[in-house]
């Protein structure tokens, strides 16, 4: 069950990911924070209770920390200058 619960928040987290990179918001920004801590801590939780091929598991979170990552900071990159627009 936590497995599917982990799998569902990482999507969720993508997808969150993207939707404010297209649409940037501060309080979205915050739910990505929020789904991609969960997504590490959820992975993180899994990897401590049921320990697998350790390397597969850190090769796919570190794709997806790396992915949700990237987006984020091209997102505060986009709100910051659309912020120093708006403020001239």
């Amino acid at each position: 069950m936590i497995i599917l619960t982990h799998v569902l928040i990482a999507i969720i987290s993508v997808i969150v990911a993207t939707a404010v990179f297209i649409k940037p918001s501060v309080k979205k920004l915050a739910v990505s924070y929020f789904l991609m801590i969960s997504t590490v801590a959820s992975g993180t939780f899994l990897l401590i209770t049921s320990p697998s091929n350790i390397l597969k598991t850190c090769l796919v979170g570190l794709l997806y920390v790396t992915a949700v990552s990237a987006v984020t900071i091209a997102t505060h990159m986009r709100m910051r200058k659309y912020a120093k627009e708006n403020a001239s």
